[in-house]
């Protein structure tokens, strides 16, 4: 199939983009196209006007701050997050999570912010920057706002955005630079959307003790889960396997969805599996771990 007609703009400049946001409806924003153009030649959308960010200036870098952390434009291909040396020192679950995500060829498109804005639950990089307690930043007419992921996610495939804004950068608060990261998922094929996978961090000290840790399932629900009671009650405990195994049985009663593939039940049963084995990856590499493989 084909797509439906629609008005094509190509601006240069963010104020541009909000302008046209302002002042246009039915309108839909193109950056790597990875979703957007499948969905249009399906006509699953049906947009009146299509703006392109592709030329938009300012969009595309990878910037770390002083602070320990990293400031990534919403147009960085996902190819550059899996090469760059400042994401695999400063958010390695991120480089972790992109090497799930399509192929090379979509890589080489795909988006960060496209990918966010997307808010696919089953997409590998909204979980993972659920697990990292990322920060969105819009830019609207009344200039930039800032949103934690937990409040951009309003529902299944719909983020926080006002009409008249457009997704400019992601913050990735630092991390401790010994903590470990896990990403685990269970799909079809490589390169399929998850039926369920997991995000996680951990920091222990020298006795093995859990000072901090952060849990993040994709694919279960509408939206990528966080697990906050399960984190509070690894905290201050050793880590190790049987410890995580116990805990990670809450996973099993979250709310699951259905679709044409995969029964909720089928992804509850996933989600203790896939929880443990990303916490038993980040134990492995913070130092904290035996050497043994999660399994």
């Amino acid at each position: 199939m084909k797509p439906p007609p629609f008005k094509y703009y190509d601006p240069t400049a963010q104020n541009e983009v909000v302008g046209l946001l302002s002042s246009l409806e039915n309108l839909k924003l193109l950056a790597g196209g990875q979703s957007l153009l499948p969905m249009l030649n399906m006509r699953f959308v049906l947009p009146d006007h299509v703006v392109d960010l592709n030329r938009v200036a300012g969009l595309d870098f990878v910037e770390a701050d002083a602070g320990g952390g990293l400031r990534i434009g919403a147009m960085t291909r996902q190819r550059t997050l899996e090469f760059s040396a400042d994401v695999a020192a400063r958010a390695p679950l991120i480089r972790e999570a992109v090497l799930h995500v399509g192929h090379r060829q979509t890589r080489n498109r795909g988006t960060l912010g496209g990918s966010l804005s997307h808010l696919d639950p089953a997409a590998e990089l909204v979980t993972a920057a659920v697990a990292l307690d990322a920060v969105v930043a819009l830019r609207g007419p009344a200039g930039l706002r800032q949103l934690a992921m937990s409040e951009f996610m309003l529902g299944y495939m719909t983020p926080a955005t006002n009409p008249d804004e457009m997704l400019v950068s992601v913050t990735f608060p630092a991390l401790p630079a010994a903590h470990g990261w896990g990403f685990v998922e269970f799909a079809r094929r490589h390169g399929d959307f998850a039926i369920a996978s997991a995000a996680a961090t951990l920091v222990t000290d020298a006795q093995g003790r859990i000072s901090k840790v952060a849990l993040a399932l994709g694919g279960i629900g509408v939206v990528p889960l966080r697990m906050p009671e399960l984190e509070t009650g690894l905290l201050g405990a050793v880590a190790s396997e049987a410890l995580f195994a116990d805990h990670c049985r809450a996973c099993a009663t979250v709310e699951a969805m259905d679709d044409a593939l995969v029964t909720a039940g089928y992804r509850q049963q996933l989600a203790p599996v896939m929880a443990r084995r990303a916490l038993m990856a980040a134990l492995q590499r913070s130092g904290g771990g035996a050497a043994t493989q999660p399994h």
